[in-house]
Order: structure tokens, then sequence, then C-alpha cells
């Protein structure tokens, strides 16, 4: 275990909140950041609370662990982005190849802001649940971005962070099955239940790996993965 504290960029959805836990299994002191940045499926930002609650009632060295929890309010990201996740409009594919969900600079922006904030916080590691096996195809979510990233951190920071991408090389029914190994089938329960992954913010049906409209591309990653998951386990 390390004996640094670390800053978990916590969204509400599927991957941050199996990131967090990851997190509390390692870090004796462990916090979250999550952002507001006009984003359609604004909503996972309402079940972050659930989560946190739910992890530390799973586990009494989590809840011993889990720290203040951080808000930032990113409404310029949103205004200079003119994409399927912060304008009402269809989801499609773009001349460049990226599916119009690319929000230009959006995990560049959070890690630096947060970057920002473990400085003032005194924490060392940040955790992001970015990952290119399954994934859009959005160039920030890419491990040599995130290298890169870091070094440039660093430097401008005067610090030595770490960037810590758990996620990266592992496909959906990986991350499944990483929840289970972290906190056993409660908290697999927990991340269908509470965690929201939907593109378009629909809460109302519940499918057996969570809730969603079922067809975005977010929805189609996450119950494809969970079916995966289940299977295996069969």
């Amino acid at each position: 275990m390390s004996d640094d504290g670390a800053l978990v960029l916590f969204s509400g959805g599927q991957d941050s909140a199996t990131c967090l836990a990851w997190a509390l299994d390692r870090f004796p002191r462990v916090e979250t950041l999550g952002f507001d940045y006009g984003q359609r499926h604004r909503i996972e930002l309402d079940g972050r609370a659930a989560l946190r609650a739910g992890m530390s009632a799973l586990n009494p060295a989590w809840a011993r662990r889990l720290g203040p929890d951080h808000t930032l309010d990113l409404a310029a990201l949103g205004a200079v982005s003119d994409t399927a996740l912060t304008r009402d409009t269809e989801i499609a594919m773009t001349a460049d190849g990226l599916p119009n969900t690319f929000v230009p600079g959006r995990n560049l922006v959070f890690l630096t802001f947060a970057a920002a904030l473990a400085y003032r916080r005194g924490l060392r590691h940040i955790v992001g649940g970015m990952c290119e096996t399954d994934y859009s195809g959005y160039p920030d979510c890419r491990d040599d971005t995130i290298k890169a990233l870091q070094v440039a951190l660093n430097l401008g920071m005067a610090r030595r962070f770490v960037l810590h991408t758990p996620l990266m090389w592992i496909d959906k029914a990986a991350t499944w099955r990483l929840a289970e190994d972290l906190g056993g089938r409660p908290l697999v329960d927990l991340v269908v239940e509470a965690s929201h992954t939907c593109y378009l913010g629909e809460r109302g049906a519940r499918h057996d790996w969570g809730y969603g409209c079922g067809t975005c591309p977010a929805c189609a990653l996450r119950a494809k993965g969970y079916r995966a998951f289940v299977a295996e386990a069969v």
C-alpha cells in the first residue's frame, strides 16, 4: 500500500466507480472529484453520493479511507464544445472517424484541474478511468496521452504526480470482473444500481446491467461487457 493519498476522477459512471474501489483498496486516503461541464448525461453526477455511501458500507477499511468529495464547475468546456454530449443532437460518426460524443480536450482539462486540486490537498496519486481497449476511439483516453500529460503536469507544477489508469488495458467484461474481485457481488450490484453510463442521460429503463437507453454507444459497451462477465461466471 502506498504512503500517499489519491484523488479519483469520479463521474458517477461504471468505470469511475470501479476506479474508486480500486483506489480505496490501495491508498490510505482517497478523495473524489467530479466535473459539471453541462453534459447531457449530468444525471450521473446525482449518483455519486449513493456510490460513495455504498462503498463505505461495503467495507469498514474503505469507509475509513474515503475522504472529501469535490465538484468543479467547468461550464466553459461545454460552452466551447459542439458535441453530442454537450448539445441535443443525434450521436453519429464524424468525417475524421471519431464519434461526435468526443469532447475535445476534456480529459486534458480534467486531469489538469485534478492535479491543481491534488497539489492543494497534498495528494500525489491521481486515478482516472481512461481506457483504450473497449472505448470509442477518443485520443485523450489513450495511454500515450496520459503518459505525456503526466510529464507535463510534473514539469509544470514541480511535483511527482502519478497518473493511474487501472482500466487502460482491460475490456468492459474485465472491468465488471475487477469490481467483483475488489468488493464481491455486493460491489457489482451497487455499480449496476447506482452508477450511470448512458450518454443520453436516460434513467427510466432498468436492464440487467443497470439503467440507460440501451442503444447509445456507452450503453452498448456496458451491456456487452456485463453479459460477457455473467457468461464467464456460469
